[in-house]
């Protein structure tokens, strides 16, 4: 190192960025291109990924030209990961990237500003701050709403969460505790809500008994008659009824709860109201949705996942509080700042993140790129295909369909000389076991990528498309490839049992 100049090992000059950055672009645009072509996955164990990847090596003491070393690592992990944009990956609710979205991590890596400081990250902060109003605007919430983008469904839920917990309580709970009376809080959420509920319970004190777990009818929706009485009675008890959660797409089946209902029982009784919607809040946009989802605009919060229905690169998940002062209630030890006469938002006080990355950058970009209409097409185009999907698996000998809902379709084999039995005890046990193999069966086999559910104690594959990738062409190939692994995992299980099913 001299006086004017120092030679780091992670440095590089301009032209040598550029050169391999024009390098490392197409040879991702042909990774891209070809993935219709490849496995959805392949059927590695952990030890043979290591190997593959050399990762039980030490830590090396020199280091690696970064050209080549860019080139093998693109192409390893192209030949090794699982992957969420190929037309036929329907297992979890899991998005392809938006090409532009991908662009737009690299700005934000480039710039690498800390979103949790205006003066740190001025228009990283003006950008988010607009793509949490583009985002209120297109569910039908209301745009002058406080929010910011987090990692995922988890954390804005939880964080919406913290923050009906300090509206709610009735004492300064960030101060007292949640025992700060005396006492208890409630909260409340379907048989179906996600486990984010248990986690949030967990983290915020007030423990996962706490919750109350309200029926739902023979849709998987919440029982507004059941939920008005519970907390009915949590009142008359003495405990505080803090927040209820209304599910804007379940993860097993798309189901939607009854919003209005839960909205106007949140109006009467006096708890807050939020609606998870890191699935399908997006579709409230959506004339094809249930018309329950344009309640959520109702709603004291909200939390959709930018990863999901907007297709943006992990991580994104957005927060969305009707009141923004209760999201700086909730996490704010600072004053509010002033700048020019103008109050500048540091993110800091609005969630549990100091250090934060620029996640809006991505979703904003696709925002500007797609457009309202060009997001409701989409999602409205894959909404179709679930729907032609739940059509093909209903015509097909084989299967039985068990739901179809916003983009989600659940179904089973079935061989055709149990059909009629289907409601025998041991039948059931048998189809489940058969339908268990299977499910790992596709998943290891690579040509389509289903997840599972249990629907009324019966286990089901499932099937959810949040994917701009797949076409007609590809729900329609799902029940053949599912039924002749079916026939083979049930011709194997047969074999295998000392007594006939």
């Amino acid at each position: 190192m001299t006086k004017d100049s120092r030679d780091a090992a992670v440095a590089m000059d301009a032209e040598q960025f550029r050169t391999l950055g024009h390098r490392l672009i197409d040879q991702l645009a042909d990774c891209l291109e070809a993935l219709p072509r490849r496995p959805v996955t392949r059927d590695e164990t952990p030890s043979s990924i290591r190997d593959a990847l050399d990762l039980n090596a030490p830590l090396p003491e020199t280091g690696s030209e970064p050209g080549p070393l860019l080139e093998q690592v693109t192409r390893l992990l192209f030949d090794h990961s699982l992957f969420n944009a190929h037309p036929r990956f329907f297992g979890y609710i899991t998005a392809p990237p938006a090409p532009i979205g991908i662009l737009g991590d690299l700005i934000a890596s480039a710039l690498n500003p800390n979103v949790g400081a205006w003066a740190l990250s001025p228009a990283a902060t003006e950008i988010e701050a607009q793509t949490i109003r583009w985002i209120a605007s297109f569910i039908g919430y209301t745009p002058d709403c406080g929010g910011l983008l987090v990692s995922g469904g988890n954390m804005a839920n939880i964080v919406c969460f913290m923050a009906a917990r300090a509206a709610k309580a009735g004492w300064n709970v960030r101060e007292r505790g949640v025992a700060g009376d005396g006492r208890r809080l409630r909260v409340y959420g379907s048989t179906e809500t996600h486990t984010w509920l248990q986690k949030a319970a967990d983290l915020s004190g007030i423990g996962t008994d706490a919750i109350r777990w309200i029926p739902t009818d023979a849709d998987l929706r919440m029982d507004p008659a059941a939920l008005r009485r519970q907390i009915e009675g949590d009142t008359a008890a003495g405990d505080v009824p803090c927040l209820v959660v209304g599910t804007a797409g379940s993860v097993s089946t798309g189901a939607v709860d009854p919003l209005p209902a839960i909205a106007e029982i949140c109006r009467d009784l006096g708890a807050w109201f939020h609606v998870d919607g890191a699935y399908g809040g997006f579709a409230a946009a959506v004339a094809e949705a249930p018309g329950d989802l344009r309640a959520l605009a109702a709603a004291d919060s909200v939390a959709v996942d930018p990863h999901k229905w907007l297709y943006a690169p992990l991580e994104a998940g957005a927060v969305l509080v009707r009141d923004a002062e209760a999201l700086r209630a909730a996490f704010s030890y600072h004053p509010p700042y002033y700048h020019f006469k103008e109050r500048l938002t540091n993110y800091v006080d609005y969630g549990p993140q100091n250090s934060r990355g620029f996640r809006a950058l991505k979703v904003w970009l696709a925002l500007k790129q797609a457009g309202a209409a060009g997001y409701r097409q989409a999602i409205a185009d894959d909404i179709r295909l679930s729907r032609a999907m739940a059509e093909a698996v209903a015509a097909h000998a084989d299967l039985e369909l068990f739901t179809q809902a916003l983009s989600i379709t659940t179904f089973r084999y079935v061989p055709a000389d149990l059909r009629a039995m289907r409601g025998d005890a041991t039948v059931q046990r048998y189809l489940d076991a058969v339908n268990r193999e299977l499910l790992d069966r596709l998943q290891r086999g690579g040509d389509v990528f289903v997840s599972n559910a249990v629907i009324d104690g019966r286990y089901a594959l499932r099937a959810c498309i949040v994917n701009f990738h797949t076409t007609r062409a590809d729900v329609e190939a799902v029940p053949g490839i599912v039924a002749r692994a079916g026939r083979a995992v049930d011709t194997d299980l047969r074999a295998s049992l000392s007594e006939p099913v």
